[in-house]
């Protein structure tokens, strides 16, 4: 469990971190009990179910004693409107419960706050590797301590790039598998992994180029948008707009491969 010194410390940050890391704690051990239950005649999914509630009521009570009037998103639970509704805690327990439930060790806890529309700070944690990612408007992006920059490759062929697939009953204005395709044969390789705030984050670490998707919630998105952006990133829609957050479609990479990549999804 991380328990390094922060590199960026301030109030908001704290409160996101203390809040991830008490979450972390259940949902570590309930991972451990998944590979038991991937036997049993019931099944993992209400077990899972538990787990994610358990980590998402331990996360509310937590930014909630930090910051009482502020509004919340929250994906199993909904919204709550606070007394301060400009700023807005946005809260996915656990992304990645398909990788979770079959006892793949890829998935995250994500909080993101919202600031009138504007999303000024992130942390993303992921237990299992003890990865955790952060961020705040204006002061640069961080895993655990170390300064985040994204990639500086520049030539596309030698890409890596993320993709979240869009769900079946997903209708919007793009030809997605015909986007996959173009990418394919433009990179040096597409990764599908599972969890799309863990994608974002990879981008801002360096670890991917780029990365798209045509349909997310808005707790997919917040936190990893901020920590690209800090560490120098550029996050749009798929149209090229900042509105992301509305729209659910995301492109993120660096400068010179967001500018590629969006071409090839226009």
């Amino acid at each position: 469990m991380f328990d390094s010194k922060l590199a960026l410390s301030t109030p908001t940050i704290n409160a996101m971190y203390t809040a991830c890391t008490r979450a972390a704690r259940g949902i570590v051990r309930d991972f451990g009990e998944v590979e038991h239950l991937q036997v049993s005649r019931k099944g993992p999914g209400d077990f899972v179910s538990k787990a994610d509630m358990k980590s998402e009521q331990i996360i509310i009570d937590t930014l909630q004693k930090a910051t009482p009037t502020y509004s919340m998103l929250v994906e199993e639970s909904g919204a709550f409107v606070g007394r301060e509704p400009d700023y807005r805690w946005i809260v996915d327990p656990l992304d990645g419960t398909t990788n979770f439930i079959n006892a793949i060790p890829h998935f995250s806890i994500s909080i993101g706050l919202e600031h009138k529309g504007e999303i000024i700070a992130g942390m993303v944690y992921d237990p299992i590797k003890d990865e955790l990612f952060y961020a705040e408007k204006g002061k640069g992006a961080f895993l655990n301590e170390k300064r985040l920059r994204v990639s500086a490759k520049a030539n596309f062929d030698d890409a890596v790039i993320g993709v979240t697939f869009p769900r079946r009953d997903d209708n919007n204005d793009f030809d997605f598998y015909k986007t996959l395709k173009e990418v394919e044969a433009h990179t040096a390789a597409v990764r599908r992994m599972g969890s799309a705030v863990l994608d974002l984050c990879y981008v801002a670490a360096g670890r991917y180029e780029a990365y798209w998707s045509h349909a997310l919630s808005p707790w997919d998105m917040a936190a990893g948008s901020i920590i690209v952006k800090e560490a120098g990133g550029v996050v749009t829609d798929l149209k090229g707009k900042d509105t992301f957050m509305s729209t659910a479609h995301i492109i993120a990479g660096s400068e010179s491969m967001h500018k590629k990549l969006l071409k090839l999804v226009k």
